[in-house]
């Protein structure tokens, strides 16, 4: 009993621990002051109407969805297809795949951003584009993970050969077969992908700058200049990533009791 007394103590405090400056933050986007007491003197949403009237967040905010947004849409068209040919024709060379997914874990983002720069500075390219392609391989974890799973739950190849004996062609049974079956698995891991790539600050702040201003390089500006600001910035990225993760956990949820049926 008093070893389940102090376990459900630890974990109240590790959640208080995670939780408060979360919603202490969250908190100080609709303060209208809060200096002497424990919490606010009043409340205001005058620090999120002037951040959404503030033309630099919304181009912030625009290119933070177009950069990720891109670097997912070029990684669903490029790496899926290569992840359903090597899983479902050539699952030998799995290992090389996984190998790869291991190595992208590995690459501390300051180390990448300078190797990106001298590699990359020298023939002229956009940083911007070079940035983009790092996300595309940055982002591959979760896509192998999404892909590979989603194929592997169907069977996919079991599907696609009963799909070719019933008179359908390769590109038929991949088309009208296979990717109505796995899509949720897709677009919940694209869905991942965008909220990772969407906070990334690392990489885009110390290869581009403020030259290319996203979201996260927005709110490292505001947390020098107004703190309710820095606060609303937060709040919004919050909502935004939740709404993402609720979509992807009803997606997921989906998938699985699409599976299990």
């Amino acid at each position: 009993m008093k070893k389940r007394s102090f376990t459900d103590l630890f974990f109240l405090l590790f959640v208080v621990y995670i939780v408060l400056p979360v919603a202490a933050t969250m908190l100080y986007a609709f303060a209208d002051k809060w200096n002497k007491t424990i919490l606010p003197e009043g409340l205001t949403l005058k620090w999120v109407m002037t951040l959404f009237q503030d033309p630099a967040f919304i181009q912030a905010f625009g290119r933070s969805v177009l950069l990720a947004g891109g670097a997912v849409i070029v990684a669903l068209f490029v790496i899926v297809p290569a992840i359903f040919v090597i899983v479902l024709y050539f699952p030998k060379y799995e290992k090389w795949i996984q190998a790869t997914v291991v190595m992208v874990y590995s690459f501390p983002g300051i180390i990448l951003a300078v190797g990106l720069i001298r590699v990359y500075s020298k023939f002229g390219i956009s940083m911007i584009l070079v940035v983009l392609g790092a996300y595309v391989i940055g982002i591959l974890p979760y896509i192998y993970q999404g892909t590979r799973n989603s194929l592997r739950n169907v069977d996919a190849r079991q599907l696609l050969d009963a799909a070719q004996l019933l008179g359908a062609s390769k590109m038929q049974a991949f088309t009208r077969i296979l990717l109505p079956t796995v899509y949720p698995g897709l677009f919940a891991g694209a869905l991942l992908s965008f909220s990772v790539l969407f906070g990334e600050f690392v990489l885009i702040n110390l290869v581009v700058g403020s030259r290319f201003e996203t979201v996260q390089i927005y709110l490292m500006k505001k947390l020098s200049t107004s703190g309710h600001i820095a606060s609303a910035v937060v709040f919004v990225y919050i909502v935004l990533m939740g709404i993402l993760t609720f979509i992807a956990a009803k997606v997921t949820k989906k998938t699985k009791g699409a599976t299990n049926v």
